[in-house]
């Protein structure tokens, strides 16, 4: 054991005067947090948009005044032409255009409902499907004030009989970053360890250092623990500093416990330090470990569920995606940050996270052993 302990601290020491290492710890998880924490906003506000009113009603009005006193939307034209409407919307200048046909409120009046068109430019699905929902809330709150300001509606509502109510449990204000630091947080994590590990062992074998190790009568179990067990150790500092900015920055919720936070990512670094190691196995130089390393972390981190749910892919995806630790640190993060989850709750991802650990690891040795017999 003191072999491993010596070649720990000769470790320690490389890691400490590698000035390209030191900012990799240190300043880019640091970066990387308040960056994509603030920039990876699902929230779509002042979203261009073009009303033609062809009523000009009190109701037409109330109803226009409903969609300029919203955030989300930013009023650029009205107009009377259609035609105009469609070519702004052609020509990317509006993302939203709302008409307001005739007779608009002589129908609600007499017939207790009456249509307006929305046309929506779906060039960015996402941001189309925002605008959807928040016009609809609008025009759902038009009607429930229209009905109770209009006594002859209040007989016959045109919502019914039932009233709905809902609470948002876990994130009651909706607030995107609760949603993302968590994940964001467990991705930096695996993204930094794999990144400095294929890196720290590529650089040895570039200077000639791992040649000398192994000629040495150091065994391989001790020489992997020397290069795995300060990663280790540094990958759960990393997890204490992001956590840290988490709740100073974001006041993220801590509800679940921190020391099965810790225990999860003493658990799971394993598996990309196997990872950065199996990397490094197939790598000559630095460049060819980082571009290796990109590919899969970039795969990782589209598939792992931070800004698409898992759920909505298709089926192969979600079957490839048991190959994707990043997957399980997200969740889990999630899960016991935000949702206050215990053991029992999270333990279908414990071990799975442990079986991949073990795999990963035991091909990198099969394969670092076959490199240098």
């Amino acid at each position: 054991m003191r072999t491993v302990l010596y070649l720990v601290q000769k470790e320690f020491l490389q890691i400490f005067r590698n000035k390209t290492m030191l900012p990799l710890m240190l300043v880019m998880p640091i970066f990387q947090m308040l960056l994509l924490s603030f920039a990876a906003n699902y929230e779509v506000k002042d979203l261009k948009m073009r009303i033609i009113d062809l009523d000009l009603s009190g109701a037409s009005r109330a109803l226009c005044s409903k969609f300029s006193a919203s955030p989300n939307f930013k009023i650029l034209a009205s107009g009377f032409s259609a035609a105009e409407g469609m070519e702004s919307i052609a020509r990317d200048e509006i993302d939203i255009l709302l008409q307001i046909p005739p007779h608009f409120e002589r129908d609600l009046l007499r017939e207790g409902h009456a249509g307006v068109a929305l046309t929506l430019n779906a060039i960015n699905a996402t941001k189309a499907g925002l605008a959807n929902g928040y016009a609809g809330g609008i025009l759902r709150d038009f009607n429930a004030q229209y009905v109770s300001e209009n006594p002859v509606l209040t007989a016959t509502p045109p919502n019914g009989l039932i009233e709905v109510t809902y609470s948002n449990w876990y994130n009651p204000r909706l607030d995107y970053k609760t949603f993302m630091v968590p994940g964001i947080l467990g991705e930096i994590v695996s993204l930094i360890i794999c990144f400095l590990t294929a890196l720290n062992i590529v650089r040895e074998r570039e200077m000639g250092t791992i040649e000398q190790l192994n000629v040495t009568p150091i065994r391989k179990w001790q020489f992997i623990l020397g290069k795995f067990i300060p990663f280790w150790i540094i990958s759960l500092f990393i997890m204490t500093l992001g956590l840290t900015i988490g709740k100073l920055v974001f006041d993220i919720p801590l509800l679940g416990s921190l020391w099965l936070v810790f225990g999860f990512t003493a658990a799971f670094m394993p598996c990309v330090l196997g990872l950065g190691f199996l990397i490094s196995n197939f790598a000559e130089t630095q460049q060819q470990a980082m571009f290796t390393a990109w590919f899969f972390i970039l795969i990782f981190i589209l598939m792992c569920g931070l800004f698409t749910p898992i759920e909505s892919m298709p089926e192969w995806a979600q079957k490839a995606d048991v190959l994707n630790p990043i997957a399980y640190f997200v969740q889990f993060m999630r899960m016991v940050l935000l949702k206050g989850a215990n053991f029992q709750d999270v333990k279908g991802i414990f071990y799975p996270v442990l079986v991949y650990g073990i795999g990963v690891n035991a091909l990198a040795i099969w394969t670092y052993r076959k490199q240098v017999a």
